[in-house]
Order: structure tokens, then C-alpha cells, then sequence
């Protein structure tokens, strides 16, 4: 299935009839936070603010590189990392807060590409965790050098390759570090995606477009 993500990879941007509005950047103070201004030794690597993702076009509301998140999630995060510091490791986050937009954008291009079965597996959803801010994408890296630890699989292969407990060996055991580090701090993992976790909380959804923060 990889390989059907792959070769619609050169898909154009999505278009998803959701109109900039006046005011759109009009939220209160602190809602959310930037994982790096919490936390600067937390890397990042925002690839839906890049063509380098399953749709090979940046996201609608991605126009700045940023992981954002709820205070309280950025916070424990940011704990999380610290943990990992005695073993060499650190955290890497792919996506945190998605604005509305951009989620409805991956459904316009699963539905445009024939692609619709990540929706209906669950890989794609009309919404998401993300969109509430307390949802996290991430992987293990070593500090030593940045480099990620082998997970079995790359960030959004969508197929039972990367479903949490379907590992062994090294893979389980580098899946398990990460899946009990977060849970250590309140953070749940999705089972059909290892990188995927979210903080309990009550949160609502929010399209405020990346370019509205710093």
C-alpha cells in the first residue's frame, strides 16, 4: 500500500473550500504554544509544511514549520523528552496541532487520488486529535547525532507494518521506550500508528492556520 501512497505522491494541492476568513488569526493568548519555545532541544520536522508527505503537496494552513500544541500537552512533552535525556535519546515531532483545513484537505485528496481506503481503514479521519492541539506525531532520536532510531517503518506508512504491537526484536523494543515514556506523562498511543499519541483532555477543534504564530 506504500507503494499506491508513492506513486500519487506527485498529487496537486488540495483544495478544500475553506475560505480564509477576516479574523481567522484572532485567538486568545497562550491556546497554543510552540513544543520548541518549551522545549528548544526538541527536534522537529513538520513534513505537512512540505511536499515530503504522503499527499506531495503542503497542507492548506501549513505555511510555517511549526509544532504547536496546548500548553499542557507542549509541557508534557517537554517532561517526556527529559526523561529519555539518561538514555541518549530525545524526541523528534512530525506534526502537533493541524489546523481543520488541513485535515479536509487529506480527505479531498484520498477521495481525488482513489485512495479512499485510508479512510476507511482509519488512517485518515474529517477529524482529528490534531485539530484540537493535543494530539503529537514523533519519533526516538539519539542525541548524540540526531539520528532516529529504527520504528520499522517511515512516519505515515499506512499499513499494518506500522501498528504499534506489530514489531519484534529491536523495532518492539525502541516502540516500547517511546509508547511507555508518553504514557508515563499522560499520552496515549494509537494502535495502527506507532508515532501517534494524544493527551487526555477536552479540547476543541480549531482552523487557525500556521501563519498565525511565531
Amino acid at each position: 500500500m506504500s507503494l499506491l501512497l508513492a506513486a500519487c505522491a506527485s498529487a496537486a494541492p488540495a483544495r478544500t473550500g475553506v475560505r480564509p476568513a477576516a479574523g481567522e488569526c484572532d485567538i486568545p493568548p497562550g491556546t497554543l504554544v510552540n513544543v520548541q519555545s518549551v522545549e528548544p532541544t526538541i527536534r522537529t520536522d513538520v513534513r505537512y509544511a512540505t511536499a515530503n508527505n504522503f499527499t506531495g503537496a503542503v497542507l492548506p494552513g501549513y505555511e510555517r514549520p511549526l509544532a504547536m500544541l496546548r500548553p499542557e500537552a507542549a509541557r508534557a512533552l517537554a517532561r517526556v523528552h527529559q526523561s529519555l535525556r539518561p538514555r541518549g535519546l530525545g524526541l523528534k515531532v512530525f506534526d502537533g496541532y493541524r489546523p481543520v483545513r488541513a485535515t479536509l484537505g487529506m480527505v479531498e485528496w484520498a477521495e481525488r487520488t482513489g485512495n479512499q481506503w485510508v479512510l476507511q481503514q482509519g488512517y485518515v479521519a474529517r477529524r482529528s486529535g490534531h485539530n484540537r492541539g493535543g494530539t503529537v506525531d514523533l519519533t526516538l532520536v539519539r542525541l548524540s547525532d540526531g539520528g532516529e532510531l529504527d520504528m520499522g517503518t517511515p512516519y505515515d506508512t499506512f499499513s499494518e507494518a506500522a501498528h504499534t504491537a506489530n514489531a519484534t526484536g529491536r523495532v518492539a523494543a525502541n516502540r516500547r521506550i517511546l509508547v511507555d515514556a508518553m504514557a508515563a506523562e499522560g499520552f496515549s498511543n494509537y494502535h495502527k500508528e506507532w508515532w501517534h499519541f494524544s493527551l487526555a483532555g477536552t479540547y476543541p477543534p480549531l482552523d487557525v492556520p500556521l501563519r498565525c504564530f511565531r
